[in-house]
């Protein structure tokens, strides 16, 4: 990688990068930045410009499945085709998460677990019941795209490289600006003003290097605040920094709703016989949803309750703010139950709660457990995640978006934009241009290295082809204390930083003078 500072590849400009103490200091770690993050950005933007066009992508992938013939009779009630699914699968298999679209273009799905441990989808016609056939749902080409995004198919490993790599990005843009930056500093007037506008567009009429150079710096111009906002709203959802950062926001009440941890309404399912019961006021079979910031109960500990967060359940998507949060249990009966809320009566009572159509509703597992409701649409606002007791239908807790701490509203705003969701079609079509503009500037950042790295290495560096360090580079104590403020925010990335810094100063070259490069 290089700078972005756009330079006519003269030796008069050449020259004229000496005056700034520090440029190259500011090269070297721009060029260890984008060397390591490279190949990952552009698995990074592919992977994610396909899952950015998932509600068009899908349809064309599995039109057999997911799209079906709008007819005017009724929808089958939801418990009809859950049984209908449940026989087209074989013996064991036990469901565990439906979707309910009100779509009349779509079909009705149903996820249950096998007895070997997968998961697989069901699809059926929700007017005439026929099966229309069956998904696995971890090789399903959009939860493929997800997880080579989220962490290269490699597990928890893949993960952490996919976490340092988007924290090195942001190394690699400041950088790059910073670059470009000081030599716009030591211009006046309109000199200043014509060099700004012409790093904004590339020069097509050189040739070599100098192309590749002006191309690199106008996209890197382009991006830089879009290219910032996105890998920041991406990093709460990595699966190392991202989750102990929710739980924090959780437990520092920053993000987590209010009543989710201590002192809040009783989150657990009540069975017949069971000790203990949910008052009236909750039990509201009309469906009217008892609200988070409504009176709330003291003494009721919903840390010390067993179970799992809501990341764990299977369900494509659940709010950040609610991932931390504990799943609420029943507790224990002393008789089987006599009867149970059905799967319809989750819908109806859905319908007047106001959420009719694009939600999922993790069902029951065991005798302790609840339905849960995780409606994740493109509004952030009308984010829902509800409770429903799986034998009465009380309401147990009812969390919305207004329930979010301040860290959790603007983190679901940042994944509504993120993900492309926000302003429909625009939204997809910036989130592309920003990942694809980030894949350019791996690939010219790759190509003005391997222009430049058989002639212009230090002998010690030949290897990497890093820039030559300065001889008497000057403190640069705001960079530093970057570097160090990043180092604590994302340990993973100050380790890294650290190792980088100990091989630049024993392997990676010699000091030399600005006036030799």
């Amino acid at each position: 990688m290089s700078a972005t500072l756009p330079v006519s590849g003269t030796r008069a400009a050449r020259a004229a990068g000496a005056v700034h103490p520090g440029y190259r200091t500011l090269w070297r770690w721009h060029f260890y930045a984008g060397l390591f993050v490279m190949p990952f950005l552009i698995v990074l933007a592919i992977t994610g410009t396909i899952y950015c066009f998932q509600p068009q992508i899908e349809p064309l992938l599995y039109p057999h499945r997911l799209v079906v013939a709008p007819a005017a009779t009724p929808r089958l009630p939801a418990d009809v085709l859950l049984a209908r699914a449940r026989a087209a699968l074989p013996p064991g298999a036990r469901p565990v998460r439906a979707h309910i679209e009100a779509n009349p273009a779509r079909s009705a799905e149903f996820v249950f677990a096998l007895a070997g441990g997968a998961k697989e989808s069901v699809y059926l016609n929700p007017y005439s019941g026929e099966v229309l056939g069956t998904l696995d749902v971890e090789r399903r080409f959009m939860q493929v795209d997800r997880m080579l995004h989220r962490k290269l198919l490699l597990g928890k490993p893949g993960e952490l490289l996919m976490e340092l790599a988007a924290c090195w990005t942001l190394v690699m843009i400041v950088t790059g600006v910073a670059l470009w930056w000081p030599r716009q500093a030591s211009e006046r007037g309109s000199t200043r003003w014509r060099t700004i506008l012409a790093a904004l567009w590339p020069r097509f009429g050189a040739t070599g290097r100098p192309f590749w150079k002006s191309l690199h710096s106008a996209i890197g111009i382009w991006l830089a605040v879009g290219a910032l906002a996105f890998v920041v709203s991406g990093l709460p959802w990595t699966g190392s920094w991202g989750k102990q950062f929710k739980a924090l926001a959780t437990r520092a009440s920053l993000g987590e709703p209010r009543g989710a941890w201590g002192g809040g309404l009783p989150l657990h399912s009540t069975l017949p016989g069971a000790q203990g019961t949910v008052s009236a006021d909750h039990a509201n079979h009309s469906g009217q949803a008892n609200h988070a910031s409504e009176t709330e109960h003291a003494g009721h500990d919903m840390a010390s309750m067993p179970g799992m967060v809501m990341d764990d359940l299977p369900l494509p998507n659940v709010p950040w703010a609610v991932g931390a949060v504990p799943v609420p249990q029943s507790l224990e009966a002393s008789a089987p139950p006599a009867s149970h809320w059905t799967l319809d009566q989750v819908v109806a009572q859905m319908r007047a709660l106001g959420v009719e159509s694009g939600y999922d509703v993790a069902l029951p597992a065991t005798a302790t457990g609840v339905y849960v409701v995780s409606y994740f649409p493109a509004d952030p606002q009308a984010e829902r995640t509800i409770y429903i007791d799986q034998y009465s239908g009380a309401v147990l807790k009812d969390i919305r978006y207004t329930d979010y701490g301040a860290v959790s509203q603007a983190i679901a705003y940042g994944t509504s934009l993120h993900m492309g969701r926000y302003f429909g079609l625009t939204n997809q079509l910036i989130c592309a241009a920003i990942s694809l503009g980030l894949a350019m500037l791996a690939v010219t950042g790759f190509t003005m290295w391997w222009l430049r790295r058989p002639a212009r290495t230090d002998r010690a560096a030949r290897g990497i082809g890093a820039p030559s360090r300065e001889r008497a580079a000057p403190p640069m104590r705001a960079w530093k204390a970057g570097l160090a403020v990043l180092g604590v925010i994302f340990p993973l990335m100050g380790a890294t930083i650290l190792a980088v810094w100990v091989l630049d100063r024993l392997a990676f070259g010699r000091s030399r003078n600005l006036s030799s490069s």
